[in-house]
C-alpha cells in the first residue's frame, strides 16, 4: 500500500494555521471618568461604608430565619433560574461543541451488496438476455479535516467561550433579581398584616367612641352630626380593612409562586403576622469600580461584547483560502475473502478552497459583525451608566428614607405621651373618655405611619442591595 504524499506547495499553507485573522479582544472600554472613578459613590451618606459588601445571602442581616427559609427554597426551586440553568447548559454544550469541531472528523462504514442485473455478464462474456448476479463486500474508514489556516475555528472557540459565560452571568442575575422579589414580597406582606392590626384596633377604639357619643345622645349631650360623623368613620375604617385583606393574600401567593409553589402553599406558614425586619445600622457598598466588576447584568454585557468582537474573526476568516484534508482507506471485493489487508486501497486527498469572487458578500459580513460588535459595546456603556444610576437613586432614597423613619419615630413618641397624659387627665376626671380614645386613636394613626416607614426603609435597602448586584451565589458546575 502507497499514500500520496501532501504536495510540497501546501506547506506554507499549513504554516499559516498559527495565524489569526479579526480584532483581538482587549476588554471592556473604559466607562468610569476620573472624577466618577474615585472610590466612593456620590450618594453615600453616614450610614453606608466603602467596605466591600457580601455578595451572596445579604438577607441574612435582616435577621428574619422565615425569610431565609424563603430565599433557599427560590433558589432552589424557583423556574426562573431553572430557565436560566438551562440556558447555561446549552452554551456549555455549544462550546464543546465549537472545541470538538477543531478535530478531524471520522467514520467507519460496513457494506454488502448483492445485485442481480438481467441481460447483463459479470464474467465478460457476450450476454445472451440471462440475468447475473454479483455480491459486493467492503470495509472502509474515512477522515477528514480542515486546516484552520486564519483562525476563523479559533474565533467562533473564543466567541462560543464568551457566550457561555454570558449565560453563566445571567443565571447570577436571575438570582439578583429573584431574592429581591422574595425579600420584596415578604416585608410587604408584613407591612400589610400589621395594617390590617392596626386598622382594626382603630376601628375598635373609634366603635367605642361612637358607643359613647350615642349615649350622650341619648341623653341629649350630644348632636345627630356628632353621632354621623362617627359612624362615616367606623365604616371607613371597616371599609379600609378590606382591600388590605386583598392586598395581603396578593402577597401570599407572589411569595408561593416566586419558591416555586402554587397560590396558597404558604399561606398557613406566613398568615401569623411577624415584624417587618429591620436593615442594619450600617450597610456596606463598597465603590463604583468594583459595582461595574460584581453586577452580573454587567459582566453579561461585558461578555456579549467579548463574542461580538470574536465573531468578527469568524466572518473575517470566511474570505480566506479553506484547506481540507481527507483521507480513506478501504478493502472489501466481491467475495468475502477479498477483506484482508493485501487488499487494503488508502487514499488521501487535500482539498483547497477559494470563494475570491463573491461580489462583496464575504465583506458584508464583515461589515455586520462589525456593526453588531458596535451595538454590544454601545449596550455595554448603557448597561454601566443605569446600573450607577440605580445604585445612587438606591443610595439616594435610603439615605433619605431613614431621615423619614426618624420623624415618623419622634411623631409616633409624641402621640405617645400625648396618649399618656390624656389618661392621666381622665383618671383625675379633667378630660372625657371621648378625648382619651381620640388620643388613642391618633396613637395608632402615628404607630400605622411608622410602620409604614419602617417597611419602605427596609423596601428601600432591599432595592440597595439589588441596585449593587447582590444575591447570587456559585454558578452550576459544568457538565
Amino acid at each position: 500500500m502507497q499514500f500520496s504524499r501532501t504536495p510540497i506547495l501546501l506547506l506554507p499553507a499549513l504554516a499559516l494555521a498559527a495565524c489569526t485573522v479579526g480584532p483581538n479582544y482587549a476588554g471592556p472600554p473604559k466607562t468610569l471618568s476620573d472624577a466618577n472613578g474615585a472610590p466612593r459613590f456620590v450618594r453615600g451618606g453616614a450610614q453606608v461604608s466603602p467596605a466591600a459588601p457580601t455578595v451572596a445571602a445579604w438577607w441574612t442581616q435582616l435577621h428574619d430565619p422565615l425569610l431565609d427559609t424563603l430565599e433557599a427554597q427560590a433558589l432552589a426551586a424557583n423556574p426562573n433560574i431553572a430557565v436560566a440553568t438551562a440556558r447555561l447548559r446549552q452554551a456549555r454544550a455549544s462550546l464543546r461543541l465549537e472545541r470538538a469541531n477543531q478535530a478531524p472528523s471520522a467514520n467507519a462504514s460496513a457494506t454488502y451488496l448483492h445485485a442481480r442485473i438481467p441481460g447483463f455478464d459479470f464474467g465478460g462474456g457476450s450476454s445472451d438476455g440471462s440475468a447475473s448476479a454479483v455480491d459486493v463486500y467492503n470495509l472502509g474508514f474515512d477522515a477528514s479535516w480542515e486546516v484552520d489556516l486564519f483562525g476563523g475555528r479559533r474565533r467562533s472557540v473564543e466567541a462560543a467561550r464568551a457566550q457561555s459565560e454570558a449565560a453563566e452571568a445571567n443565571v447570577a442575575d436571575a438570582q439578583v433579581s429573584l431574592t429581591a422579589d422574595v425579600a420584596q414580597a415578604y416585608v410587604s406582606l408584613r407591612d400589610v398584616q400589621r395594617r390590617i392590626t392596626l386598622s382594626r384596633d382603630n376601628a375598635r377604639m373609634q366603635q367605642q367612641m361612637l358607643t359613647l357619643t350615642e349615649q350622650r345622645f341619648a341623653q341629649g349631650a350630644a348632636s345627630d352630626l356628632d353621632v354621623e360623623r362617627l359612624r362615616g368613620q367606623v365604616e371607613t375604617t371597616n371599609g379600609q380593612i378590606v382591600p388590605l385583606q386583598a392586598e395581603a393574600e396578593r402577597y401570599l401567593n407572589a411569595i408561593a409562586v416566586l419558591t416555586g409553589r402554587e397560590p396558597g402553599a404558604l399561606d398557613a406558614t406566613l398568615t401569623p403576622g411577624g415584624a417587618v425586619p429591620l436593615p442594619p445600622a450600617a450597610v456596606a457598598i463598597g465603590d463604583p469600580a468594583a459595582l461595574l466588576q460584581r453586577r452580573p447584568d454587567i459582566r453579561a454585557a461585558e461578555r456579549q461584547l467579548a463574542q461580538r468582537t470574536a465573531q468578527v474573526g469568524v466572518a473575517d476568516a470566511a474570505r480566506f483560502p479553506r484547506l481540507t484534508l481527507l483521507g480513506l482507506i478501504g478493502l472489501g471485493g466481491t467475495r468475502l475473502s477479498d477483506i484482508s489487508p493485501d487488499k487494503l486501497v488508502g487514499i488521501g486527498a487535500p482539498m483547497l478552497q477559494w470563494n475570491f469572487l463573491d461580489f462583496g458578500r464575504n465583506r458584508a459580513r464583515i461589515h455586520q459583525a462589525e456593526g453588531q460588535r458596535d451595538e454590544a459595546e454601545a449596550q455595554y456603556r448603557g448597561a454601566v451608566l443605569v446600573a450607577l444610576r440605580d445604585a445612587e437613586d438606591a443610595l439616594s432614597r435610603f439615605g433619605h428614607r431613614r431621615d423619614t423613619v426618624a420623624s415618623l419615630m419622634r411623631s409616633k413618641a409624641s402621640a405617645d405621651r400625648a396618649a399618656d397624659l390624656m389618661q392621666q387627665r381622665f383618671r383625675a376626671g379633667t378630660a372625657t373618655l371621648i378625648d382619651t380614645l381620640d388620643a388613642e386613636r391618633q396613637r395608632v394613626a402615628a404607630e400605622q405611619n411608622l410602620s409604614a416607614g419602617v417597611a419602605s426603609l427596609t423596601g428601600d435597602y432591599i432595592a440597595l442591595q439589588k441596585a449593587l448586584g447582590l444575591g447570587w451565589g456559585e454558578a452550576p458546575p459544568a457538565a
